[in-house]
Protein backbone atom coordinates (compact mmCIF):
# COMPACT_ATOMS: atom_id res chain seq x y z
CA UNK A 1 0.00 0.00 0.00
CA UNK A 2 1.65 3.65 -0.90
CA UNK A 3 1.81 6.21 1.25
CA UNK A 4 -0.71 8.01 -0.93
CA UNK A 5 -3.27 5.32 -0.07
CA UNK A 6 -2.66 5.02 3.82
CA UNK A 7 -3.31 9.08 3.80
CA UNK A 8 -6.63 9.00 2.28
CA UNK A 9 -7.68 5.90 4.31
CA UNK A 10 -6.78 8.07 6.96
CA UNK A 11 -8.74 11.60 5.92
CA UNK A 12 -11.42 9.84 4.50
CA UNK A 13 -12.33 8.03 7.95
CA UNK A 14 -11.39 11.27 10.12
CA UNK A 15 -14.00 12.94 7.79
CA UNK A 16 -16.65 11.09 8.38
CA UNK A 17 -16.26 10.57 12.21
CA UNK A 18 -15.93 14.57 11.94
CA UNK A 19 -19.26 14.55 10.47
CA UNK A 20 -20.84 12.05 12.15
CA UNK A 21 -19.26 12.15 15.79
CA UNK A 22 -18.24 8.42 15.80
CA UNK A 23 -15.20 6.44 16.17
CA UNK A 24 -15.41 2.63 14.66
CA UNK A 25 -12.33 2.10 16.01
CA UNK A 26 -13.26 2.08 19.74
CA UNK A 27 -15.57 -0.07 20.02
CA UNK A 28 -19.20 0.80 21.94
CA UNK A 29 -17.21 2.83 24.45
CA UNK A 30 -18.72 6.26 24.50
CA UNK A 31 -16.18 9.13 23.86
CA UNK A 32 -16.70 10.43 27.69
CA UNK A 33 -15.84 7.19 29.13
CA UNK A 34 -12.52 6.75 26.43
CA UNK A 35 -11.51 10.22 27.59
CA UNK A 36 -11.92 9.34 31.45
CA UNK A 37 -9.98 6.22 30.77
CA UNK A 38 -6.99 7.69 29.17
CA UNK A 39 -6.55 10.64 32.12
CA UNK A 40 -8.58 13.54 31.35
CA UNK A 41 -10.64 15.17 34.36
CA UNK A 42 -14.09 15.92 34.64
CA UNK A 43 -13.30 19.55 34.47
CA UNK A 44 -11.73 18.89 31.88
CA UNK A 45 -14.11 17.85 29.75
CA UNK A 46 -16.81 20.48 31.22
CA UNK A 47 -14.23 22.78 29.01
CA UNK A 48 -15.00 21.39 25.86
CA UNK A 49 -17.21 18.35 25.55
CA UNK A 50 -18.50 18.98 22.29
CA UNK A 51 -14.56 18.72 20.79
CA UNK A 52 -13.79 15.35 22.36
CA UNK A 53 -14.63 12.98 19.45
CA UNK A 54 -13.04 9.47 21.88
CA UNK A 55 -9.71 9.48 19.52
CA UNK A 56 -6.87 9.71 21.77
CA UNK A 57 -4.74 7.53 23.79
CA UNK A 58 -3.89 9.88 26.44
CA UNK A 59 -3.53 13.34 27.47
CA UNK A 60 -0.92 15.33 26.47
CA UNK A 61 -2.17 18.71 28.68
CA UNK A 62 -1.20 16.90 31.63
CA UNK A 63 2.31 15.74 30.67
CA UNK A 64 3.41 19.13 29.35
CA UNK A 65 2.96 21.60 32.52
CA UNK A 66 2.27 24.41 30.10
CA UNK A 67 3.00 28.25 31.42
CA UNK A 68 1.34 31.56 30.71
CA UNK A 69 2.16 32.74 27.08
CA UNK A 70 3.67 29.70 25.71
CA UNK A 71 3.26 29.08 21.92
CA UNK A 72 1.74 25.50 21.68
CA UNK A 73 1.21 23.46 18.31
CA UNK A 74 -1.25 21.02 18.15
CA UNK A 75 -0.38 17.90 15.44
CA UNK A 76 -3.50 16.28 14.18
CA UNK A 77 -5.63 18.30 16.23
CA UNK A 78 -8.77 17.01 14.48
CA UNK A 79 -12.26 19.21 16.63
CA UNK A 80 -9.58 21.17 18.67
CA UNK A 81 -10.14 19.10 22.42
CA UNK A 82 -6.88 19.54 23.42
CA UNK A 83 -5.95 22.84 21.97
CA UNK A 84 -8.61 24.54 24.14
CA UNK A 85 -7.58 22.59 27.16
CA UNK A 86 -3.85 24.08 26.22
CA UNK A 87 -5.41 27.68 25.50
CA UNK A 88 -6.47 27.75 29.01
CA UNK A 89 -3.47 26.86 30.40
CA UNK A 90 -1.53 29.44 28.26
CA UNK A 91 -4.08 32.44 28.95
CA UNK A 92 -4.57 35.66 26.33
CA UNK A 93 -0.93 35.81 26.37
CA UNK A 94 -0.01 32.77 24.61
CA UNK A 95 -1.36 31.19 21.12
CA UNK A 96 -2.64 27.44 20.35
CA UNK A 97 -2.39 26.45 16.69
CA UNK A 98 -4.02 23.20 15.12
CA UNK A 99 -2.59 21.32 12.31
CA UNK A 100 -4.88 19.15 10.78
CA UNK A 101 -5.28 17.61 7.31
CA UNK A 102 -9.00 17.03 7.41
CA UNK A 103 -11.00 19.73 6.32
CA UNK A 104 -14.22 18.81 8.11
CA UNK A 105 -12.21 19.01 11.44
CA UNK A 106 -10.54 21.83 11.01
CA UNK A 107 -14.26 23.44 9.96
CA UNK A 108 -15.68 21.42 13.18
CA UNK A 109 -12.45 23.13 15.71
CA UNK A 110 -13.01 26.28 14.14
CA UNK A 111 -17.09 26.48 14.96
CA UNK A 112 -16.57 24.76 18.27
CA UNK A 113 -13.62 28.04 19.07
CA UNK A 114 -16.23 30.56 18.19
CA UNK A 115 -18.69 28.60 20.19
CA UNK A 116 -16.37 28.43 23.20
CA UNK A 117 -15.15 31.64 22.56
CA UNK A 118 -11.71 30.44 22.16
CA UNK A 119 -9.56 33.78 21.19
CA UNK A 120 -5.65 32.76 21.05
CA UNK A 121 -6.60 29.51 18.95
CA UNK A 122 -6.39 28.92 15.09
CA UNK A 123 -6.35 26.21 12.80
CA UNK A 124 -4.51 25.05 10.10
CA UNK A 125 -5.19 23.01 7.16
CA UNK A 126 -1.74 20.99 6.76
CA UNK A 127 0.23 17.81 6.57
CA UNK A 128 2.43 17.25 9.85
CA UNK A 129 4.60 15.74 7.73
CA UNK A 130 5.10 19.20 6.09
CA UNK A 131 4.00 21.74 8.80
CA UNK A 132 2.60 25.43 7.96
CA UNK A 133 4.21 26.38 10.54
CA UNK A 134 7.58 29.15 10.95
CA UNK A 135 11.38 27.60 12.14
CA UNK A 136 11.31 27.80 15.73
CA UNK A 137 8.71 29.87 16.62
CA UNK A 138 6.96 27.18 19.00
CA UNK A 139 7.55 26.57 23.10
CA UNK A 140 5.54 23.30 22.84
CA UNK A 141 4.65 20.49 20.70
CA UNK A 142 1.66 18.29 21.67
CA UNK A 143 0.31 15.16 19.40
CA UNK A 144 -2.60 12.83 21.03
CA UNK A 145 -2.44 9.36 19.33
CA UNK A 146 -1.85 10.95 15.36
CA UNK A 147 1.70 9.94 14.52
CA UNK A 148 0.91 6.54 14.22
CA UNK A 149 -1.60 7.59 11.13
CA UNK A 150 1.49 8.63 9.43
CA UNK A 151 3.36 7.31 6.17
CA UNK A 152 6.68 9.20 7.25
CA UNK A 153 7.05 9.12 11.10
CA UNK A 154 10.22 10.50 10.39
CA UNK A 155 9.82 13.87 8.91
CA UNK A 156 6.66 14.38 11.27
CA UNK A 157 9.51 14.23 13.93
CA UNK A 158 11.99 16.31 11.83
CA UNK A 159 9.18 18.96 11.72
CA UNK A 160 8.30 19.18 14.87
CA UNK A 161 11.79 19.52 15.79
CA UNK A 162 11.73 22.01 13.09
CA UNK A 163 9.53 24.62 14.45
CA UNK A 164 10.17 24.28 18.21
CA UNK A 165 12.61 27.12 19.59
CA UNK A 166 15.66 25.95 20.95
CA UNK A 167 14.49 25.45 24.69
CA UNK A 168 11.20 23.60 23.10
CA UNK A 169 9.84 20.05 24.51
CA UNK A 170 7.40 17.83 22.51
CA UNK A 171 4.86 15.93 24.34
CA UNK A 172 3.74 12.77 22.61
CA UNK A 173 0.63 9.95 23.83
CA UNK A 174 0.80 7.13 20.79
CA UNK A 175 0.00 3.45 20.19
CA UNK A 176 2.97 1.63 19.73
CA UNK A 177 3.15 -2.24 18.89
CA UNK A 178 4.76 -4.56 21.13
CA UNK A 179 5.02 -7.41 18.56
CA UNK A 180 4.90 -7.15 15.09
CA UNK A 181 1.41 -7.16 12.88
CA UNK A 182 0.24 -9.45 10.21
CA UNK A 183 0.33 -8.38 6.72
CA UNK A 184 -2.82 -8.74 6.77
CA UNK A 185 -3.63 -6.66 9.79
CA UNK A 186 -1.20 -4.03 7.80
CA UNK A 187 -3.41 -3.81 5.16
CA UNK A 188 -6.61 -3.52 6.74
CA UNK A 189 -8.07 0.02 6.25
CA UNK A 190 -9.98 -0.03 9.41
CA UNK A 191 -6.97 -0.67 11.43
CA UNK A 192 -5.02 1.92 9.61
CA UNK A 193 -7.80 4.55 10.26
CA UNK A 194 -8.12 2.85 13.66
CA UNK A 195 -4.41 4.12 14.92
CA UNK A 196 -2.92 0.20 14.68
CA UNK A 197 -2.27 -0.69 10.99
CA UNK A 198 0.36 2.20 10.73
CA UNK A 199 1.72 1.94 14.02
CA UNK A 200 5.51 0.93 14.87
CA UNK A 201 7.33 -1.14 16.87
CA UNK A 202 7.87 0.86 20.34
CA UNK A 203 11.75 0.49 19.64
CA UNK A 204 11.77 1.51 15.94
CA UNK A 205 9.36 4.49 17.51
CA UNK A 206 12.07 5.53 19.59
CA UNK A 207 14.99 5.45 17.29
CA UNK A 208 12.78 7.56 14.94
CA UNK A 209 12.43 9.91 17.65
CA UNK A 210 16.05 9.92 17.89
CA UNK A 211 17.33 10.15 14.32
CA UNK A 212 14.77 13.52 14.24
CA UNK A 213 17.31 15.10 16.67
CA UNK A 214 15.36 14.75 19.90
CA UNK A 215 16.50 13.26 23.18
CA UNK A 216 13.56 11.60 24.73
CA UNK A 217 12.10 10.31 28.38
CA UNK A 218 9.16 8.26 28.93
CA UNK A 219 6.81 9.54 31.28
CA UNK A 220 3.68 6.44 31.33
CA UNK A 221 3.05 3.30 29.10
CA UNK A 222 -0.44 2.61 29.72
CA UNK A 223 -0.60 -1.61 28.06
CA UNK A 224 -4.13 -2.06 29.45
CA UNK A 225 -5.60 0.09 26.94
CA UNK A 226 -4.75 -2.66 24.75
CA UNK A 227 -7.68 -4.43 26.25
CA UNK A 228 -10.11 -1.26 26.80
CA UNK A 229 -10.12 -0.05 23.06
CA UNK A 230 -8.00 -2.07 20.89
CA UNK A 231 -9.33 -5.76 20.54
CA UNK A 232 -6.29 -7.67 23.06
CA UNK A 233 -4.14 -6.54 19.77
CA UNK A 234 -0.45 -6.38 22.06
CA UNK A 235 0.06 -2.57 21.94
CA UNK A 236 0.99 0.49 24.36
CA UNK A 237 0.03 4.04 24.52
CA UNK A 238 3.55 5.55 24.76
CA UNK A 239 3.78 8.87 26.62
CA UNK A 240 7.20 10.61 25.49
CA UNK A 241 8.63 14.15 26.07
CA UNK A 242 10.95 15.06 23.87
CA UNK A 243 13.10 18.08 23.70
CA UNK A 244 16.25 19.57 21.43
Amino acid sequence: MTKKDIKKIVKDSYSKIAKNKSCSCCGNVDEKEIARSIGYSYEELDIAGDANLGLGCGNPIALANLRKGDIVLDLGSGAGFDCFLAAKKVGDSGHIIGVDMTQEMIDKAKNLAEKYGFKNVEFRLGDIEKLPVDDESVDVVISNCVINLAPDKLKVFKEAFRVLKSNGKMYVSDIVLLEELTEKQRDNDELIAGCVGGALLKDDYLKIINDAGFKYNILDEDLDISKRQYQGINLESLKVECYK
